[in-house]
């Protein structure tokens, strides 16, 4: 099998210079350092900069200065979606180099990592064009030849965008892209476990002729730059994509100055197949198929992963049984290799909290049907990385810790249902509301059990797939805000009423 693992070496990496603040590369003020892992290996491969509060407080106030100061926030909307439309073909240009890139940092296959670039590019082009588009505001009707009133649409000001690890270049795009369009500066922190493409994509903004101090990126933890964002006066809005527990702290820390806040946080995403699905042998196939997708898909590491399959009652064993077996020819190894479909886990401490669950789940009498374990060593996986079987766990009910609580791991557990109703109480049945997969051959009753799932966005007869398009986002704790979309471009905004009064006269505040 072939093994592309060539790092992309650039000055800032070298250099350890990966916090950029008002259009210079910088160390951190304190010099820390840390060290970036290849999960697959388990050893580093990259070293950037521990940035802390005050790297953070440099970078909003290069940010605020360029708000308030600099000509980005004025610039015709046509020249931002141009600028836009150039980063996209860079990142056309750069798509095997970033794509590899993300596969060492992350863990993921070659092959995701190129197709997120293609998505990352694609949301660069979508929010170009759809800002290219817009009217000069929405005239609202005061009634009176001598008013005219308008609603015009401003950028918000100073952007905090804290980004996963999971798909650290994608997440980016979703809130960089955006916050461009509408005119307004950022400062970005990407997980300090996987920065190095957000680096790049930095640098690429630069290439393309963004004005210094636009963007800017502060590279650490999230305890010292993700807080001290979340908090700080001179920001405006804070976007965060992460786990519950951080994002509770993000909107904590930025009450006090009452910011827009953006959350998108965990989901515990039902796969709920009908037993009519599955009653030719395309459609199993394609329904198996499919679960296997949804929950294995980058190792499970997947805010909107179907990692609860509900299967009807009468094709269940059926049904269970190939997925078991497919689920174990899944072949498992370091993403850079040729051939490899599943990638380790990001982390130790990721694969330690993976098979805690799963030795929770076995104690609560689920029943092991593949995986639920660590594989055997090989050439494609090497002992020291951090590789967990794709595991599937039947006989499981809403009780148990696994089928409550979001794993973000390659675990899928199995419930059954009998009736509509049971299956639309089960799916419904979580403290999340991201996404959620419906399969049935039956379009009324895909219709009917879409409307009554509470989940953000409903697959039907299809898991995973995303449009830059529609709107992303979910119920419950889940998040509140929306990515992508219109709505998506309108986080990033300030509506404003402009109310002229053509034939101003005489203000008389009380009567007589």
């Amino acid at each position: 099998m072939a093994d592309r693992t060539e790092p992309l070496h650039t000055p800032e990496l070298r250099e350890h210079r990966t916090i950029r603040s008002g259009g210079e590369w910088l160390e951190a003020v304190s010099g820390a350092t840390r060290e970036i892992i290849d999960p697959a290996d388990g050893r580093p491969f990259a070293v950037v900069a521990e940035g802390d509060e005050k790297d953070t407080d440099l970078a909003v106030a290069a940010a605020r200065a360029a708000f308030d100061e600099g000509a980005w926030p004025r610039t015709p909307a046509v020249e931002r979606a141009a600028l836009l439309y150039r980063v996209a073909d860079l990142l056309v240009r750069d798509r095997e180099q970033l794509g590899l890139l993300e596969s060492r940092d992350a863990g993921k296959t070659l092959e995701e990592g190129r197709v997120d670039i293609d998505c990352v590019a694609d949301a660069f082009r979508y929010f170009a064009s759809l800002v290219a588009a817009e009217s000069s505001g929405r005239v609202v009707d005061a009634g009176s030849a001598d008013v005219h009133s308008v609603v015009v649409h401003e950028p918000v000001g100073v952007c905090a965008l804290i980004t996963p690890w999971n798909y650290p270049l994608l997440q980016a795009s979703w809130k960089i892209a955006p916050a461009l369009a509408a005119g307004n500066t950022f400062v970005v922190k990407p997980s300090e476990i996987t920065p190095l493409t957000t680096v790049a994509l930095i640098r690429l903004l630069a290439e393309a002729g963004l004005p210094a101090g636009v963007a800017n990126i502060v590279t650490g933890p999230g305890h010292t730059v993700g807080a001290r964002l979340s908090e700080h006066p001179d920001v405006d809005l804070v976007s965060f994509t992460g786990g519950l527990v951080s994002g509770t702290k993000v909107a904590q820390a930025a009450a006090p100055t009452v910011k827009k806040v953006a959350l998108e946080l965990g989901g515990k995403n039902p796969n709920v197949v009908f037993a009519d699905a599955c009653a030719t042998d395309e459609g199993f196939d394609t329904a198996v198929d499919q679960a296997l997708n949804a929950a294995f898909i980058h190792s499970g590491q997947v805010c909107s992963a179907g990692s609860r399959l509900i299967v009807e009652e009468s094709v269940r064993d059926r049904f269970v049984d190939e997925l078991a077996r497919r689920a174990g020819k899944i072949r498992l190894g370091r993403g850079t290799e040729d051939g490899v479909e599943c990638g380790p886990l990001v982390s130790e401490q990721q694969r330690a909290k993976t098979e805690e669950y799963v030795a929770s789940a076995l104690a609560e009498g689920a029943v092991l049907r593949s995986g639920g374990r660590r594989p055997e060593p090989s050439p494609q996986r090497p002992e020291s990385g951090y590789f967990y079987e794709p595991t599937v766990l039947d006989r499981c009910h809403r009780e148990m810790r696994v089928v409550r609580e979001e794993v973000f791991g390659p675990v899928l557990t199995v419930e059954t249902f009998r009736t509509e109703d049971e299956a639309v109480a089960l799916a419904n049945d979580t403290e999340y509301g991201l996404a959620g997969g419906v399969w049935t051959s039956d379009a009324g009753r895909a219709r009917r059990v879409a409307g009554r799932l509470r989940h953000g966005t409903v697959w039907i007869n299809d898991f995973h797939p995303y449009l830059p398009q529609a709107e992303w986002g979910g119920f419950g704790k889940s998040g509140v805000g929306r990515e992508l979309g219109p709505a998506g471009l309108a986080e990033y905004r300030e509506a404003k009423h402009v109310y002229q009064n053509l034939a101003p006269g005489p203000v008389r505040w009380f009567a007589g």
